[in-house]
Formats: C-alpha cells, structure tokens, sequence
C-alpha cells in the first residue's frame, strides 16, 4: 500500500517541494515544528531507514547537507538539526529543523500549518538552494 509520502510524491497530495531528483525529494511538513521545518524523503518506499539500500541513504545525506545549507542561510539558524525517528508514517524521512538550541527540536510544539505558510517558506528555501546553484530545487 503506497504511504502518505508516496501519493505525495505521486502527485496525488499536494506537497511543497523544494527538492526533485532521481532518487529523492524534499518537501515542507503540514506539522512544522519550527519555520523551515522539512522532510527529505526518498522515492523508493522504504519503511525503516537502516533498511534503504546503502547508496541511496548516502544519497539522502548528500541531498540533506545541500538543504542544511540553505536553512541556515534562509533562517539564521546555529545548526539544521537532523532527525530521523520514523514512527509517524512507514516511508523513510529525515527531518531537518533550523536550530539554535536542544528546546528547538521538541516535537510536542508541532503546529499544523496553512498552505499559503508552507509555499512561503517553500520558495524562501527554494531561493537559497537556487543561489547556491542547485539544479534540484523547485521553481
């Protein structure tokens, strides 16, 4: 049964992506936990993270420090943390989260998110990876 992510990926949900390739995309969480706040996701659904074939996580890494980056450059942040817990939908997901400290990360203070919020954000992070001259971010 395709996940949540999958149908996203798909098409068939609306997401706000900032990344597109081959093997991965990137897109904002509807439950951010701070501004910034995305996934990096894999095309290939794969439950468990320590379960993806050993190029593609390493792939996933690479696309993650690329948008690492631009989140620090777009938010001011210290760090973008990243988190990778996977109980909340069966299809690899890294979290990454403009960070300055420890408190910044908890997941109690996930808030849903209005769509006009998400493509703002989108575009912001999308502009960073642009400048940075990454051909995989988004128009």
């Amino acid at each position: 049964m395709a996940s949540i992510f999958s149908r996203i990926i798909a098409g068939e949900l609306p997401g706000h992506f900032v990344w597109k390739d081959e093997h991965a995309v990137a897109f904002m969480t509807i439950q951010p936990i701070r501004p910034g706040h995305l996934l990096v996701v894999p095309r290939m659904q794969v439950d468990q993270w320590d379960d993806l074939p050993e190029e593609l996580a390493a792939h996933l890494m690479r696309v993650s420090r690329r948008i690492a980056h631009a989140l620090k450059s777009t938010y001011g942040s210290a760090r973008a943390a990243l988190v990778i817990a996977g109980f909340e939908v069966p299809h690899t997901h890294l979290h990454l989260v403009p960070a300055d400290d420890m408190g910044d990360l908890s997941f109690h203070n996930a808030r849903m998110a209005d769509a006009d919020t998400l493509a703002a954000e989108a575009a912001r992070i999308r502009a960073a990876l642009r400048a940075q001259g990454c051909s995989e971010a988004q128009p």
